[in-house]
This record gives C-alpha cells, sequence and structure tokens, in this order.
C-alpha cells in the first residue's frame, strides 16, 4: 500500500536503514516539535529493542519503523506515529508505561497501553499457536473491538502492525502462514474495509490470498504480467481520448488508470465463474475532478464516447457505502470489444477512498476531532452499545462479523434518509434501525410501493415504508433464526429486551417449555436442571429459565454446556468403573470380581 519501496529507506532490511531520510520522508505537514518527538521515540525504541531479532532476521527496530511508516502514509497524528514506534516496548523490553508516560505524554502511552493489550490475543501475533478453546480466542477478540470503538488509532496501529506482518510472512512455518492469512482475511482485511482504508485492505488480501492459495495467486500475477504492457497501451489510449473530450468540455480532471488488486480479480473469478480474459477490472481507470457537478458530466462525456455495460453502472454518490466511500462506477465497451471499468470522483472523494477514517483523524484546539469525523465512525457506537448486553463471546463476534464486517445494503426512508444495514438484513431490521418504537409496531412492509413479508431481504437502493399498528409488540418468531425474520443485533437485542421486561412468571414457563421440548428432541433426559443452571452462571433456576424465554441465551450455548457436562459425567463414570474394577484379593487368597456376586475363580 505503501508509495514508495520501503527498500528505498532499508526498511525492508535489505539495505541500510536511513534514519534521516525516512524522517524527510514523513515531516510534510508535520512540526518541527512533533517531528522530534518521533525522532526521540525511535531512539528509544532502538535502544529498547537493541538485541532483538524479527524470525526473518532483520532487526526488530526495523519493524517498528516499518508500522509507524505505514500509518505516516495514511498521514496519522503525531502521537499514533510515535506510539506506532514504541508499541512493542512495554511488553518486550525493560521500557515501563510510567517511563512512556513522562517522556512523550498520556496520550502516547495510553495508545502504547492499549496496542499491548491486544498484542495478547490470540491471532494478533505471529509467534503463537492457536488457542487450545475458541472461546477464548472469542473472548480476546471481544475486548479488541470494544478497545477499537473507545480509541480507533488503537486497531490503525494494530492494521499496520498486522500489515508488515504479512509482509514479512514467509519466515514462518507454513501452518501458521496458513493460519495467519486466513484471519487476515476473514477479520483484519474486512476491518480496513469498514474503516475505508482501501489501500490496506487490497494490501492484506492480496497477501492472504498468496499464502491460501499460492497456485491462483501467481497464475493471476502472471496473467497480469505477460500482457502488461500490451494492457498499459490500451489503458494509455483510452486515457488520452477522454481527456482530450474532457479538455473540450471544459472539465479540468485527473485521468489516470487504476492499480490491478488479485484478490479482486480472484474473487470474481471464482464468484462468477469466469475466465481471467473475462473479468473486466484488469482495465480500469480512474477520473478525479474538482467539483460534485462535474462527476455526473464526465459520467455523460463516457456514456457517450463508448457503450456502458448494463448492469455495472453504481452511484455511490447518491447513496455511498457505509464506510463513507463515495464515487460513480460504471463499464464500458472499449474498442477491440475490451470492456473497460471507470470511477469517477471529486478530489475530497478520492482522499476519503485512499486514506479512509485516517484522513479525518485530525485534531482541532481544545483536542477535539476534525468536524464530522463522529459520522464517519458512527458504526462504532453500536459496537459500544452491545458491551451493556449480556452476549456471551462468541456471539459477540458472531454480531461483530455479521453487523460490522458483512457486505452492506443501502436503503432509503420514504423522506430519502439512507439507512446501512448489513447484507440479508429485512424490514424488521429497517424498522428497529429507525426506532424500536417503530420496530415494536411493525405489522408489514411496503418496498418500491410494493407489500413484501416480514423477512424479505432487501436490497441496494430500495425505499422502505414500514406499515404500523398502534399499539404493537414483537412476536416470538421474529427471534427464530429459522424463520429469518431479523439479521442485525440492534433488532435481536430490542425484541429481546422487550420479552425480558414481560411478565416474568410466564417467561418461567415458556423457558421450561422450550428447554424440555429440546432435550425431549435430543433425547436426553433425567437432566438435573438446577446444575445445569448453575454451569450457566444462573443462581436460580426460574431465572435461568426466563432467560431462555426472553432469548437472552441461545439454546445452541445450553445444548454446549450440556454436552461438557455429559462428557465429564462419562468420563468420571469411566474413572470410576476403572477404579472399582481393580482386581483385589479375597481374604482367601483368590481374586474377587466385582459385580458378580460371591463368584471367585
Amino acid at each position: 500500500m505503501v508509495s514508495r519501496a520501503t527498500s528505498d529507506l532499508g526498511i525492508d532490511g535489505k539495505h541500510p536503514f536511513d534514519l534521516e531520510r525516512w524522517l524527510a520522508h514523513i515531516a510534510s505537514g508535520r512540526s518541527d516539535s512533533e517531528m522530534a518527538t518521533i525522532r526521540s521515540a525511535y531512539e528509544v525504541a532502538k535502544v529498547a529493542h537493541a538485541t532483538q531479532t524479527r524470525a526473518s532476521g532483520i532487526p526488530y527496530i526495523l519493524h517498528c519503523v516499518a508500522v509507524a511508516d505505514i500509518l505516516a502514509d495514511l498521514r496519522m497524528d503525531c502521537s499514533t506515529v510515535t506510539a506506532a514506534l514504541l508499541h512493542d516496548t512495554i511488553e518486550d523490553t525493560e521500557v515501563t508505561l510510567d517511563d512512556l508516560r513522562e517522556q512523550f505524554g498520556d496520550d502516547v502511552a495510553t495508545l502504547v497501553e492499549s496496542v499491548t493489550k491486544m498484542r495478547r490475543l490470540p491471532g494478533w501475533r505471529n509467534d503463537e499457536p492457536l488457542p487450545d478453546k475458541q472461546h477464548l480466542y472469542a473472548e480476546n477478540l471481544r475486548k479488541m473491538v470494544l478497545a477499537m470503538a473507545e480509541d480507533v488509532r488503537v486497531v490503525l496501529i494494530k492494521l499496520a502492525d498486522r500489515t508488515h506482518n504479512m509482509r514479512t510472512l514467509g519466515a514462518l512455518s507454513e501452518e501458521r502462514r496458513k493460519r495467519i492469512a486466513r484471519e487476515t482475511l476473514e477479520i483484519v482485511a474486512p476491518l480496513a474495509n469498514r474503516l475505508g482504508i482501501w489501500q490496506v485492505k487490497w494490501e492484506l488480501e492480496d497477501l492472504a490470498l498468496k499464502y491460501l492459495d499460492p497456485e491462483s495467486y501467481h497464475y493471476i500475477a502472471s496473467k497480469l504480467d505477460e500482457r502488461r504492457i500490451e494492457r498499459l497501451e490500451y489503458i494509455n489510449n483510452f486515457v488520452t481520448t477522454l481527456k482530450d473530450h474532457l479538455a473540450q468540455a471544459g472539465i479540468k480532471a485527473m485521468v489516470k488508470g487504476r492499480p490491478k488488486h488479485l484478490y479482486s480479480i480472484w474473487r470474481k473469478m471464482t464468484q462468477k465463474q469466469l475466465e481471467f480474459e473475462n473479468i473486466f477490472d484488469v482495465r480500469a481507470v480512474r477520473v478525479v475532478v474538482d467539483e460534485l457537478s462535474e462527476c455526473y458530466s464526465v459520467l455523460g462525456i463516457v456514456h457517450t464516447l463508448w457503450s456502458y455495460v448494463p448492469g455495472e453502472f453504481d452511484d455511490y454518490i447518491a447513496t455511498p457505502k457505509g464506510n463513507n466511500y463515495r464515487s460513480l462506477h460504471t463499464a464500458v465497451m472499449g474498442s477491440e470489444g475490451k470492456i473497460v471499468e471507470v470511477q469517477i470522483r471529486t478530489q475530497d472523494m478520492d482522499h476519503h477512498a485512499e486514506y479512509g477514517v485516517a484522513a479525518h483523524w485530525r485534531y482541532k484546539e481544545g483536542g477535539k476531532f476534525e468536524e464530522g469525523f463522529n459520522e464517519k465512525v458512527a458504526w462504532l457506537r453500536q459496537v459500544l452499545e452491545w458491551k451493556e448486553e449480556t452476549l456471551d463471546a462468541s456471539e459477540f463476534v458472531d454480531q461483530f462479523k455479521s453487523d460490522v464486517l458483512s457486505d452492506r445494503v443501502y436503503v432509503l426512508t420514504p423522506e430519502g434518509k439512507i439507512l446501512d444495514l448489513p447484507q440479508g438484513a429485512t424490514p424488521i431490521d429497517f424498522a428497529y434501525a429507525i426506532h424500536t418504537g417503530v420496530g415494536h409496531s411493525c405489522r408489514g412492509a411496503e418496498v418500491n410501493g410494493r407489500i413484501v413479508t416480514l423477512n424479505y431481504q432487501l436490497k441496494n437502493g430500495e425505499q422502505v415504508k414500514i406499515l404500523k399498528v398502534k399499539s404493537g409488540a414483537p412476536t416470538r418468531d421474529w427471534l427464530n433464526p429459522h424463520l429469518g425474520y431479523i439479521k442485525t443485533s440492534r433488532a435481536r437485542s430490542r425484541i429481546s429486551q422487550w420479552f425480558k421486561h414481560q411478565d416474568f412468571d410466564k417467561n418461567v414457563v415458556e423457558g421450561r417449555k422450550l428447554l424440555e421440548r429440546e432435550l425431549a428432541r435430543l433425547n436426553v433426559g433425567g437432566t438435573n436442571l438446577e446444575k445445569l443452571a448453575k454451569r450457566m452462571k444462573f443462581d436460580k433456576l426460574d431465572h435461568f429459565m426466563a432467560a431462555i424465554a426472553r432469548s437472552d441465551i441461545k439454546m445452541g450455548s445450553v445444548m454446549n454446556v450440556l454436552q461438557e457436562s455429559l462428557h465429564e459425567h462419562s468420563d468420571s463414570l469411566r474413572d470410576n468403573f476403572k477404579q472399582q474394577s481393580a482386581p483385589r484379593k479375597s481374604s482367601s487368597g483368590d481374586v474377587l470380581i466385582h459385580g458378580v456376586g460371591d463368584l471367585l475363580t
């Protein structure tokens, strides 16, 4: 993702590291005092890590510089770059948190402390095995997510840390490479995408593909390389033609070819069952203009010059993505029948697309964020809401993947407001996204003027109108995952809370019925429900039953605990049987066999 090869400055360890050149490279827009702080942080980190090397053999300090360099390229503030240089000091060296606080202040020290806590999480380090218990991983990931919600800079440092780790993954064993690459693809890259940091996302995805499917990676890379000159010539001719017509129209624009990303090509090949030659975004052009109105003028010129491909136009300006990405996307049939993808955006849109949330991390006087920053990360607030809910760790992670990292759908209210929901969201999810009261009173929905079922899956650009009753209430069917009424954790939480506040006695009876029905279905008789409740961390059986009825706990979680209990009981019986079955001498000297009366042999 960096704008120049790290080898230019010796960050990759192949050439001597040039501190002065690196500091000069990141100095743009930074004051002398900020640069002095960054230099001091480098000196502290260099001494602290003096005897340490990475698995690849390079000095450890170069890893710290590489992480700081990625964040500097994202134009992050001085505290973040400083903390990146120091991010491994208080765990791996003699440097203490108090030392950092005294020399660099509270902001830097707090960032380093938060990053250190995340560094202990399974999966965020390259030198640790997977935990034996999945719930431990889930709990630690939950802590990471909540830390991110408190200060997004923490996770930006970890994203930069992971990016450099992925660049140097070749030094690890194949098993560890695949494990780290898989987690990168499933959790880390989607997180970068949600934060809108496209350059980090693309690099992480490409590197993950390299280790998870090296054959496909090298095939696509070779295909891109073998026709590189031909493709560049084609794109240059396309760009020249477009520039000439834009100039005739009096539109000042930057027009250039767009970088190709192996993972996106691989994904389209696999999802659409296409051959490499039929993937059109291997030829892509980006147009950047000054004014919003010019975006649509450029679009008109592009569609006049070349025939557009039906179904390949997206207006992300009118309907921005959830990470606030805005751009016009179209695909046209160029000369020789070759398809070219064209992206059109303003300079501000291009800046946000490049740097994402990092582009808005600027402090104003008084320590406040740049205006509008909170809106850019509004989705983080829902993560903070989860902290108040009684979710177990695995549920939390499932919700994080579903509500935050999943693909998005953008729909409209009757007033034209855009709502950002996870793909698969329904009218009920839409209703609860507007207001809890709207959700509770929802009894039907219209999509683009047509009545739909409440488990209808919404699609991009649809306008949704909720049909309400005056005194409505949710139904338990909405919580049934097999019926597909809800997708979002917000809707599930609000519905569960409503049932939680209803008649406690009814919930106890309902919960017992649900549990007994499940036990009967699994043919598990004679279960001690009191003990099961205690294993589920409930002091009273009635509270356990009520929690089941309210869907505070999933039946699957209850069955998992019951299964563990049965296994433990089975093991205990087996051990006890072995102990009791050990042959012992009778008083007469014969061997006595237990369980067969007084039979002697």
